[in-house]
């Protein structure tokens, strides 16, 4: 299953790259992180494919089709002058120009994919030391100093012993206390998203007539 799901999102992120048409595109980003939240959960990241299915492929679609309405489906093309009409000199200049800028946007995605290429050879050098996924004896869950002090030291004691943090809820205690810096950042992201969306969603402001009268 999760081979499938990971040759889906290759595809999807491939075709949104490809394609020309931004209202296309949001719709295969909006299924990509739709994707990527059925992974999550299929490996038991319930939180986090909450928040991919909320942020993902809810609150930055919103925002991106907001956008298209403003921006429009395509890029506008440059006007550029006829060249007949140009002289000899600033021809030349201008052949020159796109040949730099041509040389430049090549060296760009040749340090691009060098960059991606560097970055997946080391993923695919680092997955064979991973444990199973589901594994009881992986390191995060036998590790004296992270999964067994969670378990052991947080919560509150029957006998009147307080814990580091109190709630005998573990997700709680890793939430809203070890994560706290960590779950604030994640607050101000989807506060600041909602925002945004609220921002090019208002109505644009009316234009007043010369005789103050609004347009």
């Amino acid at each position: 299953m999760e081979d499938l799901i990971l040759a889906i999102l290759v595809g999807l992120a491939l075709a949104a790259v490809r394609l020309k048409d931004l209202l296309a595109a949001t719709a295969v980003l909006g299924a990509y992180s739709l994707m990527m939240a059925v992974l999550w959960a299929w490996m038991n990241a319930l939180d986090v494919s909450f928040t991919e299915a909320a942020v993902g492929a809810g609150i930055s679609t919103v925002l991106m089709l907001a956008a298209i309405v403003r921006v429009g489906r395509r890029e506008s093309s440059r006007d550029r002058a006829p060249l007949f009409r140009t002289s000899l000199g600033t021809f030349r200049s201008r052949i020159k120009d796109e040949g730099g800028r041509a040389a430049h946007a090549r060296g760009a995605r040749f340090s691009a994919f060098a960059a991606c290429a560097l970055v997946a050879v080391g993923l695919l050098y680092g997955i064979p030391d991973m444990p199973p996924v589901g594994s009881h004896d992986a390191p995060a869950l036998v590790h004296p100093d992270v999964a067994q002090r969670y378990l052991h030291k947080s919560p509150n004691r029957e006998d009147g012993t307080l814990g580091e943090v109190g709630p005998a809820n573990i997700i709680t205690s890793v939430l809203g206390d070890y994560r706290g810096y960590d779950t604030m950042g994640e607050t101000v992201v989807i506060f600041t998203a909602a925002l945004c969306v609220v921002l090019l969603l208002r109505p644009a402001p009316r234009r007043r007539s010369k005789d103050g009268e609004g347009a």
